[in-house]
């Protein structure tokens, strides 16, 4: 298993720099001692409060990769305080990392108040989920009101599920929002019949379209 090591501190003191020192050695060890292969090491002096930070943003985007399956730090302080812990603490178990501490000689045992918190974010980051699905449903159901067929207006509907399309529908584009629906609802409807688009895609688009006819 692969895990990635995090260690920071969070003034630019000369003094901490030995405490940084001294958690790069004890996590080194940590993951001797449960058998992980170390995939990088990062290491900053930042405050824990802050969110802009090179070394946490490394962290977020090499959990990403599915060879990496835990997460090495000295105390769940050493992500973040406040706030910041609890949004880093979600990004990172959203994931399925585990996460492995010196506090705890091994894996890290939420507080009953940060797992209360973490369960809360949970439901209301599902329930928004929910909410935008049920907002592209309705966005739909009221372009086909109006009018739209999508399975005689967009093509390559028969390709397989999921495939990349090079080209964007413009005369969608341009249909659904004259539906009055918005950009980002045309962006998952048409991600829906396999375009890969980005609603700033659809935005620009549909923008470019518009300043070709008033020219």
């Amino acid at each position: 298993m692969k895990a990635i090591i995090y260690c920071r501190v969070s003034t630019n003191k000369e003094t901490q720099e030995t405490s940084l020192q001294r958690q790069e050695e004890e996590l080194i060890q940590l993951a001797k001692k449960h058998d992980f292969e170390i995939d990088s090491i990062i290491k900053e002096q930042a405050s824990g409060y802050d969110f802009d930070r090179d070394g946490i943003l490394q962290v977020l985007e090499g959990i990403k990769d599915k060879k990496v399956q835990a997460l090495l730090i000295q105390d769940e302080t050493r992500l973040g305080r406040g706030n910041a812990k609890i949004a880093l603490l979600h990004c990172i178990l959203k994931e399925g990392i585990k996460l492995y501490s010196i506090s705890h000689n091994g894996e890290l045992q939420l507080s009953e108040s940060d797992s209360m918190v973490l369960k809360i974010v949970s439901m209301v980051e599902e329930y928004q989920r929910k909410l935008h699905n049920v907002k592209i449903k309705r966005g739909m159901k009221r372009a086909v009101e109006q009018g739209y067929q999508p399975q005689k207006n967009l093509k390559n509907l028969g390709n397989a599920s999921g495939r990349e399309k090079i080209e964007v529908p413009v005369e969608e584009i341009v249909r659904l929002r004259k539906n009055n629906l918005t950009f980002h609802e045309i962006a998952a409807i048409l991600r829906g019949f396999g375009y890969n688009i980005s609603k700033a895609t659809v935005h620009r688009r549909y923008q470019e379209y518009m300043d070709s006819q008033d020219e």
